[in-house]
């Protein structure tokens, strides 16, 4: 077994552990090292939320207006889709919008390579897409902002850690004038005119326990910093317990209740291959995924009426290899499964061709999800009027790029 399929199992087994998956003396143990670390985590994260809020660390003004979408914990509430119909209504409002992403586990160059350019080089951040061509894979960009620059098509898209100066080439080369921050609301170094914060239904704040014994990024008093709460994998009537508790923590900001409507099915190596929902009902299928919340994603291609004959688990943004989906190919093939469905996120992961014919024995699709809005989109209107309407751009403090 190679080095890395040890830490996927490593990170799989730490993953359980956290959710309550796995039980026992190597479990409980782990579990019980993980809660001591989360109180450290917590004092660091509260430490440095209180330097920004006292401006002893200051945020900088980039002159646009900033647009954040994240959560209070670590994956699993579809911030993607929103960011991709934020993006959209802005564009159709009229603003020239780019999304800055840190790429999260994406490739890296060489160490040399990124010493050299960070002492001696000008900053560069990866250009995932100029607003007119996709420029990077997902191994170089990575999964979600790959994702927005493939299925927006006329945004650009910025991958750097450092989203400060990577905000302030997109208004210099780009001429945005309102960046998204995409997963951003732990991120302070730019000043935030919005912050958007996602919610998941089902699992709202995780299992209460911040990092890394829980998901939770921070405390959920901080949800006071949002000005829009998205209640995501909503169901109509079933939020009210929940709105609430959010009303404990932040009695002004809007809330908006969506879920993530399965829209079509899309073949991995045939862009011309589209099948409807309905083509799910009664069909025998393989289910592979490397997402944080596998269930809810089983979940609805069972509710579609889907029979799910293999499931196979990986851990969160697994990179696929050729052999291991030919092996699950090979699996599907011998239980006559009429195809294999896997998610959107991860379909931007697996090879470019399988096999000598670069089509596999069983047809892949992915599940393609757009967000639909249940409640409170006089909310959701106000807010894209409110990032729409023109105003006199401030001179943008100086940040060196």
């Amino acid at each position: 077994m190679s080095f890395r399929d040890n830490i996927d199992r490593f990170e799989q087994f730490a993953t359980d552990v956290i959710l309550e998956r796995r039980f026992g003396k190597r479990a409980l143990l782990l579990r019980w090292l993980l809660y001591a670390l989360s109180w450290v985590f917590r004092g660091i994260a509260q430490t440095r939320i209180w330097l920004y809020r006292v401006r002893i660390r200051k945020a900088r003004q980039l002159g646009v207006m900033v647009v954040s979408v994240g959560n209070l914990t670590v994956g699993g509430t579809g911030k993607t889709p929103v960011v991709e119909r934020l993006a959209r209504e802005l564009k159709d409002g009229g603003r020239n919008v780019a999304i800055l992403s840190r790429g999260y586990k994406n490739r890296k160059l060489p160490v040399l390579r990124r010493l050299r350019r960070k002492f001696f080089g000008k900053f560069k951040p990866r250009v995932v897409h100029d607003g007119k061509k996709l420029l990077l894979d997902s191994a170089w960009a990575g999964d979600e902002p790959y994702m927005l620059a493939r299925s927006l098509g006329d945004v650009p898209v910025l991958v750097n850690k450092n989203r400060a100066r990577t905000g302030a080439v997109a208004v210099a080369e780009f001429k945005a004038d309102v960046l998204i921050l995409d997963d951003g609301m732990q991120y302070l170094d730019i000043e935030h005119r919005v912050d958007i914060c996602l919610i998941d239904r089902q699992a709202p704040f995780g299992n209460e326990f911040l990092l890394p014994r829980g998901t939770l990024r921070e405390p959920p008093g901080n949800l006071r910093r949002a000005n829009l709460i998205l209640i995501t994998k909503a169901v109509p009537g079933m939020s009210g317990p929940l709105i609430q508790r959010i009303r404990e923590y932040n009695r002004t900001a809007d809330i908006v209740e969506c879920f993530h409507k399965p829209v079509r099915l899309q073949n991995l190596y045939d862009p011309a291959d589209t099948r409807p929902l309905s083509d799910l009902r009664d069909k025998y299928i393989g289910v592979l995924s490397g997402i944080a919340r596998p269930e809810s994603f089983e979940g609805t291609l069972r509710g579609l009426g889907a029979n799910l004959e293999i499931t196979t688990r990986f851990a969160d943004h697994h990179r696929f290899r050729g052999q291991e989906l030919l092996d699950f190919i090979a699996r599907c093939a011998r239980r006559d499964a009429d195809f294999i469905v896997t998610t959107e996120k991860d379909a931007v992961r697996f090879p470019a061709r399988l096999g000598a014919s670069g089509r596999p024995e069983v047809p892949i699709y992915f599940l393609r999800v757009e967000i639909e809005i249940t409640a409170g989109q006089e909310n959701w209107d106000r807010l894209i009027a409110r990032l729409t309407q023109r105003r006199e751009i401030v001179a943008p403090e100086r940040v060196l790029v």
